[in-house]
């Protein structure tokens, strides 16, 4: 019966972590605002907007000069392609990723300017009394391709004040890539000095997330994400923006982003310009943004920033060369430790089936082979009780309703045959961190979003088995499971419980993502040929003295 008990027990401990899980995100301890510093440099003078007791910067409102419209433009290379009018991103269509498997499906759409679905990337430069620099389009061109053969693709802006400031934006996409590159020249032309800063943010309306264990989406974060090398990955989600405290730390080689499920917008600032991180929450909007620096431009001085904007796929590898830290947006919780070199060794073995379903199963054949020294002294174990099952019966007949004095002769003669009770919990103890660090890959790798398994049956592993063929066959797997152990030592009652696990099993398994039933049900038809193995290997093992 250790197999069906493995089975079991790994069940409830899922369930149970899915529900602390649920529990404690709504309990998390309010994050601890970082203490406030300035960060300055040579010439020109760049310094950092002082925090406010709100958590925000303590200046002026914007104010936005009268001028003409902003005019859009049209950025695209063979991945992604942007709306932006030189302060803001206000839609990003994500080429390679349909939102769904029909046929002419539109692309994933990350940024956009619906009020309903509003999500944009802005970065405004204002002046100390809060005069934005408004920027239009350079040239007379609107619409930038990226040419067969080119290496990347530009759009630049221009904005120029009434005291002769000059700014200039320029937009740059590299071929295959979802990180953009905005770099900012700022030049005073003018004969008085110019004080400003620039604050790069990213707002939206947060997407209707269907709560529940048995949808993946929910436990994916959707909120913001940000990262110092001080404290490292922190995370809060869209409803405890407020709850949770301001957020008013000043980083410097750090990134702020705003996270759901499979994808991530972030904002890099200029690894050696530090910045005020912090929160708003305004109405239905959030948003998190980097403040800063504030530099002081004397006549003739200049001023370069250059920041890197993500705007795609939770892509591990590209991640993690992007930004420090910014690999860590893909986020598995405590399971991180085993969650990434399960994702890296997926990804291996995909290179060899080309196939993610394929992959899991040669995931499972390789856990498996590594633990089957555990696993086969946990069926020698069972074994050896299941000898000395007729002499327990003689114990539990010969001292009766003392269940005391029936524990203590069960003990000495567990000691003196040298019977480990519990040499089979070690196999399992593995097995469940193992299993739920790949539900957590699952979750969090676009790879598998969408990725069929057998065409016409499993054609997304990270949706349902549409026909329920996989809960069914796990069921199957658990009664054969089943027949192959005698229920040595239970009562009726514990009989009948294990009798209809199979289907309880099947029912709750309908509802996952069919990727994880698939690792279930190999994991189980590998679990039930070892057990019928190594009951044929131990069962002729005479019994000791």
């Amino acid at each position: 019966m250790n197999q069906i008990r493995t089975f079991l027990l790994i069940a409830w401990v899922f369930v149970a972590f899915l529900l602390w899980q649920e529990w404690g995100k709504e309990h998390a301890p309010a994050a601890t605002p970082a203490a406030v510093a300035t960060a300055a440099s040579q010439a020109p003078n760049v310094a950092l907007p002082q925090a406010s007791a709100q958590g925000g910067a303590a200046t002026a409102q914007p104010q936005v000069a009268a001028a003409a419209p902003r005019e859009n433009v049209f950025l695209q290379n063979d991945v992604l392609t942007l709306t932006l009018d030189g302060r803001d991103i206000t839609h990003a269509d994500l080429l390679t990723y349909p939102q769904s498997q029909a046929v002419g499906s539109k692309p994933v759409v990350l940024l956009n300017a619906d009020p309903a679905q509003l999500f944009v990337a802005e970065a405004v430069w204002r002046g100390q009394s809060g005069q934005e620099l408004v920027l239009q389009p350079e040239g007379a061109q609107r619409t930038f391709v990226i040419e067969n053969g080119a290496k990347s693709v530009q759009a630049s802006f221009v904005a120029t004040t009434a005291s002769g400031v000059t700014l200039r934006r320029t937009f740059t996409l590299n071929r295959g890539s979802y990180a953009v590159q905005v770099k900012d020249a700022l030049v005073n032309n003018g004969q008085q000095a110019w004080t400003g800063d620039i604050e790069r943010r990213l707002e939206r309306v947060p997407p209707t997330v269907k709560a529940g264990f048995t949808n993946p989406e929910s436990f994916s974060l959707n909120g913001a994400a940000w990262y110092s090398q001080e404290d490292k990955y922190s995370k809060r989600k869209y409803p405890k923006f407020a709850k949770d405290g301001p957020l008013n730390q000043q980083v410097t080689g750090g990134w702020v982003a705003l996270s759901q499920h499979y994808f991530l917008t972030a904002w890099v600032p200029q690894a050696n310009q530090a910045a005020l991180f912090s929160l708003a929450e305004r109405g239905n909007l959030y948003s998190i943004s980097a403040r800063g620096p504030q530099v002081t431009l004397n006549a003739g001085q200049h001023f370069d920033s250059t920041a890197t904007l993500w705007v795609g796929p939770k892509l591990a590898d590209k991640l993690a060369d992007t930004a420090p830290g910014l690999g860590l947006a893909m986020d598995y919780g405590i399971f991180t430790v085993l969650s990434k070199p399960i994702h890296w060794l997926l990804t291996q073995l995909h290179k060899i089936t080309h196939n993610w379903g394929w992959a899991i199963v040669l995931l499972v054949v390789l856990i498996k082979g590594a633990l089957y020294p555990l696993s086969a002294a946990q069926y020698k174990s069972m074994a050896k009780m299941r000898k000395f099952q007729p002499r327990i019966a003689q114990l539990k007949e010969r001292y009766g309703e003392d269940k005391q004095k029936f524990q203590m002769a069960m003990l000495d003669l567990y000691k003196k045959e040298k019977i480990n009770p519990a040499g089979g919990c070690l196999p399992v103890l593995i097995q469940m961190p193992v299993f739920l660090a790949l539900y957590y890959v699952l979750l969090e790798a676009v790879e598998l979003r969408q990725a069929p398994w057998i065409m016409g049956w499993v054609n997304d592993l990270t949706a349902q088995d549409p026909y329920y063929i996989l809960p069914v066959l796990n069921g199957v797997v658990m009664w054969l499971t089943q027949r192959m152990s005698p229920m040595v030592g239970m009562d009726p009652m514990q009989q009948k419980m294990m009798q209809i696990m199979p289907l309880v099993m099947a029912v709750m398994f309908a509802f996952f993502p069919a990727g994880l039933v698939l690792y279930w049900v190999t994991n189980g038809a590998l679990g039930m040929a070892q057990q019928w193995w190594n009951m044929k290997r131990f069962a002729d093992e005479p019994e000791k003295a």
